[in-house]
């Protein structure tokens, strides 16, 4: 029994030394992401089309990984299936999400997109439910789903009808936290498992969404143009820092404090885009939003 004990403080005193070291990462991570709303806004401001944001934001991270793994050397995967499933992966995570949340911006404020983005634990959970055998609608996730259902109605301002333009920015936003929740639940069953290093499967990933939206975006967007140094800088930074180096970061996170630390990520980053969409942009959110957020997290915890 004296031994038991022992263990068990050595295994308290070992966690506590290990708890700061994925803090840092933790932080970052939540600041890199929450900025990335901003980010976007001032790029379609600055006339990018959605299509192209989200093809910038691909490329730019593609060659961050492209470097990172420059550097590691990780094994790159070779077979049809892992191919098969990034495509999936690609367009669920990468290509259709990004295009949404960039048309999204051009109706609502990076601040509002950022809360939206909030109740992507809700749609995983949703798409979980459904596509996963072992998992069980219990009281306590249906009462954070419907918690988390009033949120997004307080977010919409239902009691003031549909606002006209607004309402496709909103529409279009949740629909891209829609993809993210059938992205996780697909990328659980059948993409992150396969035994390839995570960087390399990463940049297969990012790879695919770039090819993927390079197809389609001169016919649906027409062609580039220069959109001055802020947005373009904005859009380096989008996609290097947001697509790229965030998979890096999430990575240490999820090896240091585990998958569920690490996906509470999104918990924080309504925090960071209301801030700096307030503070950069000029973007002061709506009691509504800030309720209608609140209600989205408390929904998320609830049901987690």
């Amino acid at each position: 029994m004296i031994e038991l004990r022992r263990t068990r403080a050595a295994r308290r005193t070992a966690g506590d030394g290990a708890g700061p070291r994925w803090i840092p990462g933790f932080a970052l991570l939540s600041l890199v992401w929450g900025a990335s709303f901003a980010l976007i806004k001032i790029a379609v401001d600055a006339g990018v089309a959605p299509m192209w944001v989200a093809l910038w934001r691909c490329f730019f991270g593609a060659v961050a990984l492209g470097a990172v793994c420059a550097v590691q050397r990780p094994a790159q995967p070779r077979d049809r299936a892992t191919w098969a499933h990034a495509l999936v992966v690609a367009l669920l995570f990468n290509a259709v999400p990004f295009a949404l949340f960039s048309y999204g911006e051009t109706r609502v404020s990076s601040v509002l997109a950022g809360v939206w983005n909030a109740t992507t634990p809700l749609t995983t959970l949703v798409f979980v439910l459904a596509l996963m055998p072992g998992e069980r609608p219990t009281v306590r996730r249906v009462l954070g789903l419907l918690t988390g259902f009033g949120g997004v109605l307080v977010v919409l301002g239902v009691w003031h009808g549909l606002r006209g333009g607004t309402i496709s920015g909103d529409l279009a936003c949740l629909g891209a936290t829609t993809c993210y929740g059938a992205a996780f639940a697909y990328t659980r069953r059948y993409f992150s498992g396969r035994g390839d290093a995570a960087p390399a499967l990463a940049l297969t990933q990012v790879l695919c969404a770039t090819v993927e939206l390079a197809l389609v975006t001169p016919l649906l967007a027409g062609p580039p143009s220069w959109p001055g140094v802020r947005a373009g800088v904005a859009l380096v930074v989008l996609g290097a820092a947001g697509t790229g180096l965030a998979y890096i970061i999430n990575l240490s996170v999820i090896r240091a404090a585990g998958t569920t630390v690490a996906a509470s990520v999104t918990y924080v980053t309504p925090v960071w885009s209301t801030l700096l969409g307030a503070w950069l942009l000029g973007e002061p959110p709506g009691w509504n939003t800030l309720v209608g957020g609140a209600l989205v997290l408390a929904g998320v915890v609830v049901s987690r």
